[in-house]
């Protein structure tokens, strides 16, 4: 396994990453990019730590990360929340797209290579390569919003959608954009298709390939970068840390070795790819591990801030306390269920229970809006009532104002201005409306993930239930 400052020597290539028209020269350095390099260098470190619990034996007896392979027991599935929660509490839940995320899609993938056909061998050596070399794999999943009333094939222009430019012996060209490359401008590589549904008049859309982020012709444009402008650790201390890039990606004429492709041409294996191997499941249930880490550090930080205001006692803060501990407690459980519910497929590759993850994602949208809710009402005006820097708390001239007039009874004023600036870059800053919309649209929009919630509840058992009820009398029935 790879040590973090390896995974910066690699990243530190020819790619192209375009911020403000112009080109990014080595993004391991470059100030929008290297706070969150940095921290997924630190995640590659914790995984090669034995004590950490996230390497296993490979097949050759080296060590692997085990978030990058299939579980095929209870017990590594166990093992595999473990890893993965792990990771999550050492960025607090604030990386969405950290290395586990695609890692355990392609596990799964390889899980049943039998769903790509003759692909099947590319699959599997693909995901071998990601596991004996330790790479951090983002994807683009999703057509640029051009329309969203129409599918690629209806847009004007050739290929605006990421597509077949052409076909050759040795591979193919690609041609056109994707979104939303959440990580891509870091990553080792970054892995394309569509998981938006598409019409069999989309053919040269339905795709699935993976290239190094370097590839001649791949050019990612990232959306404006908040950690520049973050004056210090202090100020904005998730800003300065997690600032993850989203990016839209550009094939411009992009040769695809055959070995790179995994579906070709066909519209139903671009979804046989996603739910059919089980990758759905597996890679949403690590981003709920991810997403309850979240919260719980949310509702530790609500609980600090009404401690440190005096008011935890109060039934009114209380009641919002309770309310927001039921909320993140939902998320916690449905993990736990997903895990207790979990069985072996037919490959042997244990799945997570849908039921219980997709009831938790269908309230991703309303959950976090709400504990946002809850921790803006506790911190009130304390979060513009702090210093517009560190340099007020360092300055002889400043300083003594400072400690006289912003503190309370139980935190002097380097302790709660800390945690109020906490506070604000969670709620108000410019990386926090962006966590705020992520999680929104984090599986897509809300009306697609009820929509899983929907189809994986099992209504069979319920309807029966009430069909049982209602014969048992009639208008006849006293």
């Amino acid at each position: 396994m790879r040590t973090g400052s390896e995974y910066l020597t690699a990243i530190d290539d020819g790619r192209r990453v375009y911020l403000d028209g112009k080109r990014v020269d080595g993004v391991a350095r470059h100030p929008a990019f290297a706070p969150i390099a940095k921290t997924i260098g630190e995640l590659f470190d914790l995984a090669a730590d034995p004590k950490a619990g996230i390497a296993r034996p490979g097949p050759g007896g080296a060590a692997v990360n085990r978030l990058f392979t299939a579980p095929r027991s209870r017990e590594e599935l166990t093992a595999f929340r473990e890893a993965a929660t792990a990771w999550a509490r050492h960025t607090h839940g604030w990386v969405g797209r950290s290395p586990d995320h695609v890692g355990a899609f392609l596990a799964a993938f390889a899980a049943h290579p039998e769903v790509f056909g003759e692909r099947a061998a590319n699959v599997t050596a693909y995901q071998k390569r990601v596991v004996d070399e330790d790479l951090y794999v983002s994807y683009a999943i999703i057509p640029p919003q051009v329309s969203r009333a129409t599918t690629a094939s209806a847009w004007d222009g050739d290929l605006v959608q990421v597509g077949v430019a052409e076909e050759r012996g040795d591979g193919i060209v690609v041609r056109g954009a994707q979104m939303l490359a959440t990580g891509g401008a870091v990553a080792d590589e970054i892995f394309v298709s569509c998981i938006k549904p598409l019409t069999p008049e989309d053919t040269d859309f339905a795709l699935s390939f993976a290239l190094p982020v370097d590839t001649e012709g791949l050019k990612l444009y990232c959306r404006r970068p908040y950690a520049p402008a973050a004056t210090s650790h202090y100020d904005y201390p998730l800003t300065t840390r997690f600032d993850e890039t989203d990016a839209l990606v550009v094939f411009e004429d992009v040769f695809v070795p055959w070995e790179r492709v995994f579906v070709y041409r066909d519209v139903a294996g671009v979804r046989r790819q996603f739910f059919e191997t089980g990758a759905h499941v597996l890679g949403n249930w690590q981003a709920q591990i991810r997403f309850s880490v979240k919260l719980q550090f949310l509702a530790g930080l609500a609980r600090k801030v009404a401690a440190v205001n005096g008011v935890d006692k109060f039934p009114g803060v209380v009641e919002k306390l309770g309310e927001l501990a039921s909320l993140v407690s939902l998320v916690e459980s449905a993990v736990l269920a997903a895990e207790y519910t979990a069985a072996p497929d037919d490959a042997g590759f244990w799945r997570p229970g849908s039921r219980a993850l997709y009831g938790a994602m269908g309230m991703q949208s309303e959950l976090y809006p709400r504990v946002l809710a809850i921790l803006r009402d506790l911190v009130g005006g304390g979060v513009l009532q702090v210093p517009s820097s560190v340099e007020d708390m360092t300055s002889p001239e400043t300083r003594a104002d400072i400690d006289r007039y912003i503190y309370s009874p139980s935190a002097p004023a380097a302790e709660r201005v800390k945690l109020f600036k906490l506070a604000w870059d969670a709620v108000g800053s410019e990386f926090a409306g962006r966590h705020h919309q992520y999680e929104l649209f984090y599986a897509g929009a809300p009306f697609v993930v009820k929509g899983y919630a929907f189809r994986n509840y099992g209504f069979d058992g319920p309807l029966s239930e009430v069909d049982r009820f209602l014969a048992g009398y009639t208008e006849e029935t006293p």
